[in-house]
């Protein structure tokens, strides 16, 4: 009797150990796969803000990095860090908006383009001069080497003028580094592009309110331009043509463009304005059945030869002109160089507007508007671009010599 009852005895303490340890085993495998990231920690607050970001985990185990998804200009879903300390720009532009945002800092290499210690025609360049002394990470217009780009070191890539989502996917994946696709934009019939890609650099950037404040400065200074000449007639209106446009460099007087924003801005009658919404090459013959009342010479086609100018100078059929005969040629700075700067294209009216409708524009000292542009963009680093524009295109503003 003894004996049977210790057997069942040392049965209940054996059942009793083997459940305490089922007990610590499953306890043990709970731990490892929370601290593995194996349970979901998200909760109603990762549904994100009105412009669509969503925060999500950080990838980086104890980084302490907020993380967000944005979509891109292509309308990739794309995790990015928030306000990432570290950025590479590539691709015409990307850097231009980076800096009208007030993060330039951020940089940590720059393509070619930048490192031409003679290049003074792009306005943010010419306001962050340190930018010839940064890292080199490609050739321009967005053809980096992604070995470079890896060793700059960047949190996020942001590439204007991509060629396709796959492109932006592979060069991801080549660098491990996430690539936000832009789409550049212009102030005319792509405005939207343009403010959308400052409001998405903005939210990764954290410069939502800048990016606004940008917005919002383009729209008053447009609404300004047209308001000064929205009741004009056209029989009242002298027609104008620009040529010289540039494009991906340097041309002739026969380039041109039929949406020319400084001419939309202030309702102006563009001979060429029929030709589409591209840049255009109007014929020679088009241009003197148009026999423009005033002409603007892109002052980029410097840069060729022979230029718009000489053409001007030089061939008959240009010199017999109404508005050669009468000196009714004037010099405008480029927007076109490295993509469009905006700064200049709203100079630029002003400009125009000073020639067509001096009534209309009477209180504007070009000078003076002009600075407030570039300093309205580019804040104390503005003050000296102005001066620098004109010393890279011959002066600047003003009537061409035709002798």
């Amino acid at each position: 009797m003894k004996s049977a009852s210790c057997s069942w005895h040392m049965e209940l303490v054996c059942v009793i150990h083997k459940k305490y340890f089922v007990v610590l085993l499953v306890l043990m495998l709970v731990a490892a796969c929370v601290s593995a990231g194996c349970v979901d920690s998200s909760s109603e607050s990762d549904a994100g803000d009105e412009s669509g970001a969503k925060a999500v985990e950080s990838s980086e185990a104890g980084s302490g990095k907020e993380m967000i998804t944005i979509t891109d200009g292509l309308g990739r879903t794309v995790n990015v860090p928030k306000n990432p300390e570290k950025v590479v720009c590539q691709g015409a532009g990307s850097l231009r908006y980076l800096c009208y945002l007030g993060a330039q800092d951020t940089i940590v290499g720059v393509e070619d383009i930048e490192l031409r210690i003679d290049e003074n025609r792009r306005p943010y360049a010419i306001a962050n001069p340190w930018l010839q002394e940064m890292p080199l990470v490609g050739e321009f217009r967005g053809n980096t080497d992604p070995e470079k780009v890896v060793a700059a070191g960047p949190d996020v890539i942001f590439w204007t003028y991509v060629p396709s989502a796959a492109d932006a996917d592979e060069f991801s994946a080549k660098t491990g580094i996430p690539v936000v696709a832009l789409n550049y934009g212009n102030l005319g019939v792509y405005r939207e592009d343009m403010y959308s890609s400052l409001r998405i650099m903005g939210e990764v950037m954290a410069r939502e309110e800048r990016a606004e404040e940008i917005i919002d400065f383009f729209d008053a200074e447009i609404a300004d331009l047209e308001s000064r000449t929205a009741d004009i007639s056209d029989e009242e209106k002298k027609s104008v043509f620009v040529g010289g446009i540039a494009y991906a460099g340097p041309h002739g007087f026969q380039s041109t463009e039929p949406t020319y924003p400084p001419f939309m801005f202030i309702n102006a009658k563009n001979v060429a304005g029929e030709m589409g919404t591209d840049h255009a090459d109007a014929s020679k013959e088009a241009i003197m059945e148009w026999d423009p009342d005033i002409l603007f010479v892109d002052l980029s086609t410097y840069q060729t030869t022979p230029s718009a100018l000489d053409e001007l100078k030089e061939d008959p059929a240009y010199q017999s002109l109404t508005a050669v005969k009468k000196g009714e040629v004037y010099g405008i700075l480029p927007y076109n160089w490295y993509s469009s700067n905006h700064g200049s294209v709203l100079a630029d009216a002003y400009y125009a507007g000073t020639i067509l409708y001096p009534d209309q524009f009477d209180d504007v000292d070009i000078e003076a508007k002009t600075n407030e542009i570039y300093t309205f963009l580019f804040e104390e680093n503005g003050e000296n671009v102005q001066k620098m524009m004109e010393i890279g295109f011959m002066g600047g503003y003003g009537k061409l010599p035709l002798e």
